[in-house]
Formats: C-alpha cells, structure tokens, sequence
C-alpha cells in the first residue's frame, strides 16, 4: 500500500523519468541528467517517494575496484507506484493540457477531447 506524496513538478519530473521505463531501475546521476535536477533536489524527492512506497531501491552487486566506480543505487516504480504515478500524472496533464482536438496526452500519448462549456 502507497501513501500520498505531494505532486510538485520536481516530483512530476522524477515520476515521468521513471515512467519512461517503467521495468529499468535507475540510477540518481542518470536522473538528474535526465530530469536537471541537483541532487540536492532529486535525493529528497527520491527518499520521499522511497517513504511513500512508491519506489523501491537496490544497490547494484559489483566490485568497485574491478569496475572503477562506486556501486550505484538504483530506483524503480513499485507496483502500486506504478499505478499511483500514472492515476497523478495523468491527472495533472488533464488540469494543464489545452481541452482541444489534437493534443495529446503525455502520460498516454492519445489525443486530448473537447470539454463541455460550461452554462
């Protein structure tokens, strides 16, 4: 079971980045890359949603030596967090995306509708 986490947009970035792939754990360095932002923000947000049961993190098993690096911790979508960053995601792209033909959704990629005016 998940608990709520706040959407900011360093934590939407962070969920659309692991939503890319959702079966492919990645590592920070790669997420601030991939999300520009410092690990000063990213970490946070990562242990968040590690609280949240969203995330769940592994070391990965290497010899650091043989490898010349350290070993990376990487992050990955848990079940259950796989569906609440979906249902957020969504839900802030409905709040934000233009209501008109043709534009897509980007946590699905199908066009957007028209909505009703209102009365």
């Amino acid at each position: 079971m998940t608990r709520p986490v706040q959407i900011t947009t360093g934590v939407a970035r962070v969920l659309a980045a692991l939503l890319d792939d959702p079966g492919t754990g990645r590592y920070g360095l790669e997420l601030m890359r991939t999300t520009g932002q410092p690990s000063g923000t990213l970490y946070p947000i990562l242990n968040r949603l590690l609280a949240a049961g969203w995330v769940h993190a592994q070391w990965e098993q290497i010899d650091p030596v043989a490898e010349g690096r350290p070993a990376r911790r990487y992050y990955q979508l848990t079940p259950d967090g796989l569906v609440a960053a979906r249902t957020e995601l969504a839900a802030l792209y409905a709040a934000l995306r233009p209501h008109a033909p043709g534009h897509a959704d980007p946590a699905t990629g199908r066009p957007g509708t028209v909505s009703p005016e209102p009365a």
